[in-house]
C-alpha cells in the first residue's frame, strides 16, 4: 500500500489556511500515486489549540472546514485530525478525532484513547477518552487508527506506565493489516531517537505496518520537528520524512529495503533547526517580519543574533549596541564585528545619559544610601527601555537573550534584558550556548572568537564576572538539570557529589525567583522540563528540599 505522509505546518486557529495546506498536499500526494493520504493530529485547527476550544463557535467552525475538506477527497481516502464536539451529554465536551473522509463524506472517526496530562500537555482539560482506537475495513484492508499519545505507552528510559489501557496491544489483537497514527509530538533534545525505537516497537507488537505521520513547525513555545515515519511489521524502518521542514511523500509499506537512510539525530544540529524554526515560525504566526536584538558583545545576545538572521534573513535583523559607562571597549567591539559577520543593521545607542538621569532623579529619594544592586538594575532597564521603544516605532519583535541557566537562578533584570515578546534561547543551558555558538562557526566566523573565550559577565560593574557569584557553569548547568528537570532534592545533589553549600544555595535562588519567571516573555521549549507551562511552581511556597 502506497501511504501519502502529509508533513504539514498548520497554525493553531487559522482554519481556512489549514485546510488549503491539507487539500494542497492531498492533491499532491494523489497526483503522485498515493493510495490513502495521512495528516497529523488536529490539523485542521492546528496544535495545541488549548482554550480556543472554549469560544462558542471555535470546535463548530473546525468540524464545518472538515466537511469542506471531506467534500474535497475522492476516491483516495484522506485521514485527518479534528475536533469532534461529544455527542453524549457527560464526559468532557469534546474528542481529540481523526476522521476518514472517501469520496466526499467522512466515512468514520477515530478517537484519541490516552490523553496526556504532564509537562505542557493538559488534554484531559478538554477531551473526553475514547474506549478503544477506530479499526475499519477498506478495500480488503483492515485499518487501525491511533492518535499520538495511544502509542507513547511507556513514560521514557524508566519504561513506567501512565495508563492502565494500552491501545497497541488491544490493536494486536484485532488482526489487523495496516496501523495509522496521527500526531503532534514536540521535540525536545534526547527524543528523536527514542521516539524511533517507541514506533518501531509499536509496529511490531501491533503487528501491522506502521505509518506515523508528525507536525511540524513552531507554534507559540513549542516545535515539532516532523521526521514521520513508517516502519514494517517487523519492525524495521521503511521511510523517514526530513526533521524541520514540511514534506509530503509517499512511502511503500510492501517494500522490502527502507528507501532512505534516517536523518541523524545530532545534538547542536537539530537544535540549531528547532531554534530557527521556532523563532521563525513564532514571529511570522504573529505577523513580524523583522527583528531586534540588543548586543552586549556576549555570547548569548551573539547566539540569538545568529540564530534571528538565519530565522528572518539577515536583512531583517537589527542589533544595538547599549554601552554604559562601565561597558568595555572588547564588549563593544564585539558586538560591532558580530552584526559585520553577520551582515545584519547595526546600532550604537550609548545610555550613560539615560542611567544618569535616572540616578538624578531617584537621589533624593535613596537619601544617600550606598550603591548596591539597584543602581546596577537601571543599567538593565535603561537598555529594556530604548529597546522597547525601538521595537514599538519600528514593529520589530525584540527577543530576549537570556539563557536557561540565568533565568533559573534569577541573573536578568525584569523590565529590563527581560524585556522582548521571545525568549529564543531561555531553555537552552548556559554549556550549551557555548556549544551552539561553536557550531555555528562550524563554516565561517560567525560569532568572534574573544565572544566565545572571554568570562561570561554582565558589565552592570566594574571587573564583574558571573563566577564571582556563581559556581563554573558546568557544575551549576549539572545542579539545575537535577534540581529542576528530574526534580531532585538537595540531599540527592550532595549525595551526587555537589558541595552541600552550592547546592543549598542554588535551590535558593531558584525558587527565589519563580517570580521573575511567571513574568518572562515565552521561551522555545528545547529540553524536556523548560520553565514554561510545562513546570508550575507556585510563586508563594515554603517547601524546603
Amino acid at each position: 500500500m502506497r501511504i501519502g505522509l502529509a508533513q504539514i505546518n498548520p497554525t493553531v486557529g487559522d482554519l481556512d489556511g489549514n485546510r488549503r495546506l491539507i487539500l494542497d498536499a492531498y492533491h499532491g500526494l494523489v497526483d503522485q500515486g498515493a493510495s490513502l493520504v495521512l495528516f497529523p493530529e488536529l490539523a485542521v485547527c492546528g496544535y495545541p489549540p488549548r482554550d480556543l476550544l472554549f469560544k462558542r463557535r471555535f470546535v463548530s467552525d473546525g468540524e464545518d472546514s472538515l466537511l469542506k475538506i471531506a467534500a474535497a477527497v475522492g476516491d483516495v481516502p484522506a485521514v485527518v485530525g479534528f475536533v469532534e464536539t461529544n455527542p453524549h451529554p457527560d464526559g468532557r465536551p469534546f474528542f481529540n478525532a481523526a476522521a476518514f473522509c472517501h469520496r466526499g463524506e467522512v466515512l468514520a472517526i477515530g478517537r484519541k484513547c490516552l490523553l496526556p496530562t504532564y509537562d505542557v500537555f493538559d488534554e484531559d482539560r478538554y477531551f473526553e477518552p475514547a474506549d478503544q482506537p477506530l479499526v475499519l475495513d477498506f478495500r480488503g484492508r483492515r485499518i487501525g487508527i491511533t492518535i499520538c499519545e495511544d502509542i507513547w505507552t511507556m513514560d521514557g528510559p524508566d519504561l513506567r506506565r501512565r495508563y492502565d489501557f494500552d491501545p497497541v496491544t488491544w490493536l494486536a489483537g484485532q488482526s489487523i493489516d495496516l496501523h495509522l497514527n496521527l500526531s503532534a509530538s514536540p521535540w525536545h533534545r534526547g527524543k528523536c531517537q527514542h521516539r524511533r525505537r517507541l514506533i518501531s516497537a509499536a509496529a511490531t507488537h501491533s503487528g501491522a505496518p506502521l505509518a506515523y505521520c508528525n507536525a511540524v513547525g513552531g507554534n507559540d513555545e513549542l516545535i515539532f520537528d516532523g521526521r514521520s515515519l513508517a516502519f514494517d511489521a517487523t519492525g524495521h524502518l521503511l521511510a523517514e520524512l526530513p526533521a524541520f521542514s514540511t514534506a509530503a511523500r509517499i512511502v511503500d509499506l510492501d517494500a522490502r529495503q527502507p528507501e532512505s537512510a534516517p536523518s541523524p539525530c545530532t545534538d547542536m544540529e537539530d537544535l540549531h533547526r528547532a531554534l530557527v524554526l521556532g523563532l521563525r515560525d513564532y514571529a511570522h504566526k504573529s505577523g513580524f517580519r523583522s527583528a531586534l536584538v540588543g548586543l552586549s558583545g556576549g555570547i548569548d545576545s551573539a547566539v540569538t543574533a545568529a540564530l534571528a538572521a538565519d530565522a528572518l534573513g539577515p536583512e531583517n535583523v537589527t542589533g544595538v549596541s547599549l554601552p554604559s559607562a562601565i561597558s568595555s571597549e572588547h564588549s563593544r567591539t564585539d558586538a560591532a564585528e558580530l552584526a559585520r559577520n553577520l551582515g545584519i543593521r547595526f546600532h550604537t545607542l550609548p545610555i550613560a545619559g539615560v542611567v544618569a538621569a535616572a540616578e538624578s532623579t531617584l537621589e533624593p529619594v535613596f537619601e544617600n544610601r550606598p550603591r548596591d544592586v539597584t543602581e546596577e538594575n537601571i543599567q538593565a532597564r535603561a537598555r529594556g527601555l530604548l529597546l522597547m521603544a525601538l521595537s514599538n516605532k519600528s514593529g520589530a519583535l525584540l527577543l530576549t537573550t537570556g539563557n536557561k541557566s540565568e533565568l533559573a537562578v534569577g541573573y536578568c533584570t525584569l523590565y529590563g534584558d527581560m524585556c522582548g515578546g521571545l525568549a529564543v534561547i531561555s531553555d537552552v543551558p548556559k554549556t550549551q550556548v557555548f556549544a551552539l555558538a561553536e557550531h555555528l562557526n562550524r563554516d565561517a566566523p560567525r560569532i568572534p572568537r574573544s565572544t566565545i573565550d572571554k568570562p561570561p559577565s554582565a558589565e552592570l560593574r566594574p571587573d564583574q564576572k558571573d563566577e564571582d557569584s556563581l559556581p563554573p557553569y558546568l557544575v551549576l548547568d549539572a545542579i539545575l538539570e537535577g534540581y529542576v528537570e528530574e526534580g531532585l532534592s538537595s540531599r540527592d545533589l550532595i549525595d551526587r557529589g555537589f558541595d552541600p553549600g552550592v547546592v543549598r544555595d542554588i535551590i535558593r535562588k531558584v525558587d527565589l525567583n519563580e517570580y521573575k519567571r511567571k513574568q518572562a516573555a515565552p521561551g522555545l521549549k528545547t529540553t524536556p522540563l523548560a520553565f514554561g507551562v510545562g513546570r508550575r511552581i507556585p510563586i508563594v511556597q515554603k517547601y524546603i528540599s
